[in-house]
């Protein structure tokens, strides 16, 4: 029900003893029922007004000085107008702040403010938490040959029982037989908790930033500038294209995006997606498998992907529009003759090709592009119908290496490469 309440204030003046006495009375009125109510967990969108204001103090609208309504004349641009700038960011903020106009806090004698980096002054919501890994960049000049010590404390002290051991010793053997890996590839070679593989990595590899072996770990004192034999193992960031041009549209491939703009929500908001969290007892405790989610598969591949996740298998869709493959796990013929074009011929490592040939990537992209396409025309033939021809009669196969922007597609159900398809079942939901 709404309520409608007045308090209403009686003061009388006591002129013996000079004071002021208050008589305070409430007065209660119901109004209606109220049948729908909206409540807002977070503020509303910020509207900035075009205010100017005038000589007389009054505020004047700048909309019809400062919009375009129609096609305008040169005079148009040139008036005299007052300067009219809005603010470069409104907030970063999701829940209003009760600021007070309080000070500064003031720290005790030799405190220091941390180090904050000029990336994350604006838009970030946080600086990289690297889980004492290594980070190096492509011109970087020297390799790490050891982990840190904090990661070689944390991995000994949060791993302890044989589970852990045995993982251990079996990314150890995986980057014996192959030095540089991504943390896909891993998951689908290895079963081991994705809390756990955060503190492992770093205490057997490091990770490169850019270059042609960017977001990928490699093994402590291999540097693959060095060896040419390493460009099998760069990595080609692939995106299904789709558009008029390539027959097709983002709404007809069955293949799903990983993200969808509809869930996507920023790390400051209040309704955001949470993970499921993980104490440091269940990391101790090697997380036993008799929770309920691990029911259906064994322990010994409960949190193993599959092979689709980081292999391109000729004939197969990808489980995801945008893919990071290694060149070694193009598993096609035509794929690996691209790659292989300049054998005992390379000179230079460029941050770009690697150890490759110039464009050696879009190259690549093409062939994969048409493998693609080839594998949506046979499934559904109905896309390709009125697909224009050339004067010889041949249909018109035309690749650039551009990407096309990639619409979201709500209609299919999660891919087989998904991590956690039940979350990602619960964001399409909500």
């Amino acid at each position: 029900m709404l309520f409608k309440v007045k308090r209403k204030i009686r003061r009388k003046r006591l002129e013996a003893e000079g004071e002021t006495q208050e008589e305070i009375k409430f007065e209660m009125e119901v109004l209606g029922v109220v049948s729908t109510v909206y409540k807002f967990q977070g503020m509303s969108d910020f509207q900035y007004l075009a205010m100017h204001s005038g000589p007389d103090s009054k505020q004047i609208s700048m909309y019809d000085k400062v919009l375009l309504l129609k096609p305008e004349k040169e005079e148009f641009f040139n008036r005299e107008l007052p300067l009219y700038i809005p603010p470069p960011i409104f907030s970063r903020l999701d829940t209003p702040i009760d600021y007070f106009y309080r000070p500064d806090v003031q720290h005790r004698e030799g405190y220091s403010n941390p180090q904050v980096s000029c990336e994350n002054l604006i838009g970030l919501s946080r600086a990289r938490r690297p889980h004492n890994a290594i980070f190096v960049n492509f011109d970087d000049e020297d390799v790490p040959t050891k982990p840190l010590e904090p990661a070689v404390q944390t991995w000994k002290k949060m791993c302890t029982n044989p589970v852990d051991k045995k993982v251990e010793e079996e990314l150890r053997k995986l980057f014996e037989i192959r030095p540089i890996w991504s943390r896909n590839a891993v998951k689908a070679n290895i079963s081991v908790h994705p809390d756990k593989l955060k503190l492992l990595l770093p205490y057997l590899a490091y990770y490169m930033l850019t270059g042609p072996w960017r977001s990928l770990w490699v093994r402590f004192g291999y540097d693959p500038r060095k060896h040419p034999e390493a460009k099998i193992y760069q990595v080609l960031d692939f995106r299904i294209r789709c558009g008029i041009k390539y027959g097709y549209a983002s709404t007809d491939m069955p293949v799903k995006a990983k993200r969808s703009t509809y869930n996507y929500s920023l790390p400051i908001t209040i309704k955001k997606a949470v993970s499921h969290t993980v104490s440091v007892q269940d990391l101790k405790q090697g997380l036993d498998t008799s929770s309920t989610s691990s029911a259906k598969k064994p322990a010994s591949s409960k949190y193993k992907l599959k092979d689709s996740i980081y292999i391109f298998h000729e004939g197969d869709l990808p489980p995801y529009r945008q893919m990071f493959y290694q060149l070694c796990d193009l598993n096609v013929d035509s794929l690996q003759k691209i790659i292989h074009r300049n054998d005992g011929m390379e000179t230079e490592c460029t941050e770009r090709d690697g150890w490759c040939l110039q464009k050696t990537n879009d190259d690549l992209r093409d062939t994969m592009s048409l493998m693609i396409k080839q594998i949506i025309r046979s499934t559904r033939p109905a896309l390709f119908s009125r697909t224009s021809n050339t004067e010889d009669g041949k249909e018109q196969l035309t690749y650039d290496s551009g990407e096309e922007e990639e619409d979201e597609e709500e209609d299919f159900k999660p891919s087989d490469g998904s991590e956690n398809e039940m979350e990602t079942e619960i964001l399409d939901y909500v």
